[in-house]
């Protein structure tokens, strides 16, 4: 039976961390969970309906493909921003407030990207948009992980990023069918007024993680209801205590990254993270160019990228169900193994009109299963590396210096396609993918099995 008592700490409180870590899994705390993993939904939403209007804003704006090459780097450029800057700011300011700015200001600027009419305006709009799309990563992962148990914190993470790819799904089905009948404008409208519609709804659904509360007594009767709903008893009057963050931090949240206990693991997870999405959006860039210069029609080259992101998803969810069960080290480098052996077996695929398409979609499925699963498996292992003081700031930067792999994408993708086709494409992704094994199995303070 789990405890859903007071449990005090010995000089000063209830001791908010482990009353959480060691309770029950409540409907309550599932209902936060799905509260905040529909944030990351709009997040994903956003983040996909520039690659889907772009073709029709050429067309409008009679302007050739590689224009709009600068607006995508813009794009991942404001992520990188905003991962970093958001990430600090949800350690000083709450995550939920990040979260829910983050979620004002990319719905903002894609609501006025609707009404540009210059490729200028547009790409300043989605360096401003990628901001808030970066900024909500971090402090949606850091919620995740201080709402639950410990031993759920994987797969609640889990479940929250893997709606990055669930929302560009949604938005690749319907966008696509609605662009000809409404137009991209009426796209991009949608596509802000709804997050800030939804920030609105969550400003009053979702409150702010117990262990920052726990940091700022002001706020306490506001935490004992937050823990009453979690199925904890809680005296009134209580006072309470996040131990992990009283012994973080004199120093600021950046430099707290690389103190002795920390700086071994920072580098090993920003290495990590940037390999690994490198590898991400060379696949969601570039894979669809890729199999149609090799030969296959549109609807191949379609179900391709529809194969590696839909693996992605179920490999996600199955990358938590294992971490929760195995621990991290063993099931990132699982994956991280199969990512590099599925890229080596597609390098040296044959692929073209002549051959069967149905081995390489299968082998992109699980080859995109295993990258994603590694991707997002990185954010459970960086919020259960960092404490509560730092967790958003530590996410963040990994996260931040991660889009630096998926800016370099744009050159990347297009010279190893340029110097051998598949085979050189499918090389970069496995050489990436053992970078980011080899990251994984150097960080110390994995999960450990069972939670």
């Amino acid at each position: 039976m789990y405890r859903t008592r007071v449990i005090p700490n010995r000089q000063t409180g209830v001791d908010v961390g482990r009353l959480i870590d060691d309770g029950r899994w409540t409907g309550y705390q599932r209902w936060l969970i799905a509260l905040v993993a529909a944030a990351v939904v709009f997040d994903g939403i956003d983040n996909q309906l520039l690659g889907i209007v772009i073709p029709s804003v050429m067309a409008e704006w009679a302007m050739p493909r590689s224009a709009f090459a600068p607006v995508v780097s813009l794009g991942y450029f404001g992520m990188m921003i905003g991962g970093a800057v958001a990430g600090m700011l949800g350690d000083r300011l709450g995550r939920r407030s990040a979260l829910l700015g983050s979620m004002v200001v990319f719905g903002l600027m894609t609501l006025a990207a609707a009404m540009v009419d210059s490729i200028a305006w547009f790409g300043i709009l989605r360096l401003l948009a990628g901001i808030g799309l970066g900024g909500a990563m971090p402090n949606a992962a850091a919620l995740a992980a201080e709402y639950v148990p410990a031993r759920m914190r994987p797969i609640a993470v889990t479940i929250t990023i893997v709606c990055v790819p669930v929302g560009g799904t949604l938005a690749g089905v319907l966008g696509i069918q609605a662009l000809p009948v409404v137009g991209w404008r009426s796209l991009f409208i949608v596509g802000g007024l709804v997050p800030l519609v939804a920030a609105v709804a969550l400003r009053w659904m979702l409150p702010e993680s117990p262990q920052f509360l726990a940091r700022r007594p002001s706020r306490w009767p506001e935490l004992g209801l937050v823990m009453k709903r979690m199925g904890h008893t809680v005296a009134p009057a209580a006072s309470f205590v996040d131990p992990s963050a009283a012994r973080s931090m004199a120093k600021a949240p950046i430099a707290a990254l690389f103190e002795p206990a920390f700086g071994r693991d920072t580098f090993a997870l920003w290495t990590a993270f940037f390999s690994c999405l490198l590898s991400v959006y060379l696949g969601f860039s570039w894979l669809t160019a890729l199999l149609t210069s090799a030969g296959f029609d549109a609807a191949t080259a379609s179900a391709g990228i529809t194969a590696f992101n839909l693996g992605g998803v179920a490999g996600a969810l199955i990358g938590g169900l294992g971490i929760s069960r195995f621990g991290s080290k063993l099931s990132m480098l699982t994956m991280a193994l199969v990512a590099v052996v599925g890229a080596v077996i597609l390098a040296v695929m044959p692929m073209s009109p002549a051959a069967s398409a149905r081995p390489v979609i299968a082998m992109l499925a699980i080859v995109g299963g295993a990258i994603n699963g590694v991707q997002v498996a990185l954010y459970a292992l960086a919020a259960h590396v960092y404490p509560t003081a730092i967790r958003a700031t530590g996410v963040g930067t990994a996260l931040a210096v991660g889009r630096i792999g998926a800016v370099l994408t744009g050159y990347v993708g297009s010279w190893a396609i340029d110097l051998g086709g598949p085979p050189s494409y499918f090389g970069v992704v496995a050489m990436m993918m053992l970078v980011t094994g080899g990251s994984v199995a150097v960080v110390r303070r994995h999960v450990p099995a069972g939670g």
